[in-house]
């Protein structure tokens, strides 16, 4: 699928990367200390505006149903005590701690946990200690957890995109080395290249197999092995990432005694077998035994929980304001060739269980047949996936796949929660040999009626690109890329490229 180009890197790269190292260190290192202190900053922020919107709409909204005596002076003295008590849980829950930001939901999560843990405390607070200036009101404890949820995650949200625009930049990065120049090392150092937002800005491989002078994946190797302690102090090197499958025991064992306790640079192992630990994986200990497993389902979590509220809130309105759309389709497939309305194609779902993905019909009914007549067709079906000038369509079919009107019957599979509106093309279980090492991954993930396939080319794209793009999008699924794709999509359909 990827062929790998090996050529001398060039002189002024090698002579110019401590100074760029040197230049770049202190930036990015106090760069990365203003993330931890801006952020109690911005909590602070937000926090205050939840309290003084919750405080608006309890005492001085018109619309609320009672009124009640309150204090202004006693409500602000409270509020600046609850802000500090409000950051300490957030530190308690984790939310100053790299290894929790700017990545996935959990940051999210975290944030709840803790606003729904700070108003609990006031609560139980204000029910055991008695003989305050005042009692708190329930309704602005009510309302400032209700608007502290969206305004602080909304807070984080918005410095969370301003960092990874920062990060697209060079700015807020790690630089990393990856010490193994295999099969495993390069398609991690490929995946960092096209995920700038990971903030992960690999120097080069480091390798004893691999010659050094010589670039891979556009990226130099730097030496062997015994050079680490050297090119980490020359490089400024955040971190280093060990590919266990590229080194030896012994190896990994000395880059362990020689850097594991060095506090300037982090040692981090990749899992090995890059292929099937992309889909993510839960770490237990037995017996003090660390032990990894695989998931069974990419997308887990809040992230599952998101995506599901995105497929369901969408696809229940569609349905109803599509049934008259579904019905004129219906006739008209019916009027313009014999057959059956709906085509079903089986197809592979999560797991490996296959289902029948349900579609306006747009061939003809013998379609199977005239294939078998014209080898040469069935030969380009098996190579590409797809005919460009496909005999066998109906003269509606054409259209209906142009506009993709024929997917609409999908919508059905998504309420049956056998796919979802965003995700990897939809497969026969014969294609699935043709994704070789990657099946595993796309077996954990529902395919989409729509995807990255469907923006970046359709049916002219190779069947290597079509791989290629539905394990870009497995390997990097957001909520967030999802409806980025929907609204893309729209685009794409009505320009009917690429739809044959």
């Amino acid at each position: 699928m990827h062929t790998t180009k090996e050529t001398q890197v060039p002189l002024e790269w090698l002579l110019g990367q401590s100074w760029q190292a040197s230049r770049v260190h202190l930036l990015r290192n106090g760069g990365n200390r203003l993330i931890l202190a801006m952020l109690p900053i911005l909590d602070a922020l937000t926090i205050s505006l939840s309290f003084a919107l919750a405080y608006y709409a309890r005492f001085a909204n018109p619309w609320w149903p009672y009124r009640a005596l309150y204090s202004p002076a006693f409500y602000f003295q409270l509020m600046v005590g609850l802000i500090p008590t409000w950051l300490v849980l957030f530190a308690i829950y984790g939310l100053y701690e790299p290894r929790n930001l700017l990545g996935g939901t959990k940051e999210y999560a975290r944030v709840v946990n803790a606003c729904t843990i700070g108003i609990v405390t006031v609560l139980c607070y204000s029910f055991f200690v008695r003989g305050m200036e005042q009692d708190i009101s329930r309704g602005w404890l009510l309302v400032a957890w209700a608007l502290s949820l969206p305004i602080v995650g909304a807070g984080r949200f918005a410095f969370r995109r301003f960092i990874y625009c920062m990060r697209r930049r060079g700015l807020f990065t790690t630089r990393t080395l990856v010490v193994g120049a295999n099969d495993e090392g390069r398609l991690i150092a490929r995946q960092w290249s096209v995920a700038p937002s990971a903030g992960v800005n690999v120097v080069g491989f480091v390798d004893d197999q691999a010659v050094p002078g010589t670039m891979i994946e556009g990226l130099p190797v730097l030496g062997s092995c015994n050079t680490l302690k050297t090119l980490v102090k020359r490089l400024k090197v955040d971190e280093l990432v060990v590919v266990p499958t590229a080194v030896g025991r012994e190896t990994l064992l000395e880059i362990y005694r020689t850097l594991g306790a060095n506090n300037g640079v982090r040692v981090r192992l990749s899992p090995g077998l890059y292929e099937l630990f992309t889909t993510g994986v839960h770490v237990q200990e037995v017996g003090f035994v660390p032990l990894v497993s695989l998931n069974k389902l990419r997308i887990t979590g809040l992230d599952a929980v998101l995506k599901t509220v995105l497929d369901y809130g969408l696809t229940i309105p569609a349905l109803i304001l599509l049934s008259p759309v579904f019905l004129l389709v219906a006739l008209l497939v019916k009027l313009d060739s014999p057959g059956p309305i709906i085509y079903r194609r089986r197809v592979v779902g999560t797991g490996g269980r296959e289902f029948d993905a349900f579609k306006f019909r747009t061939m003809r009914v013998d379609a199977d047949a005239y294939l078998e007549q014209h080898p040469e067709l069935a030969e380009e079906l098996r190579r590409t996936g797809k005919l460009k000038n496909d005999p066998r369509i109906t003269r509606l079919g054409r259209f209906l796949r142009i506009t993709s009107l024929d997917e609409l019957p999908q919508l059905f599979n998504v309420l049956l929660g056998q796919m979802s509106l965003v995700g990897p093309r939809m497969i026969s279980p014969v294609e699935l040999e043709k994704f070789g090492k990657w099946r595993h991954n796309l077996l954990t993930v529902k395919p989409g009626i729509t995807g990255l396939w469907q923006v970046s080319g359709r049916s002219d794209l190779s069947y290597e690109d079509r791989v290629r793009l539905d394990m870009h999008y497995i390997r990097n699924y957001t909520i967030w890329l999802d409806m980025r794709l929907l609204f893309n999509t729209v685009g794409v359909v009505l320009r009917g490229k690429g739809a044959y």
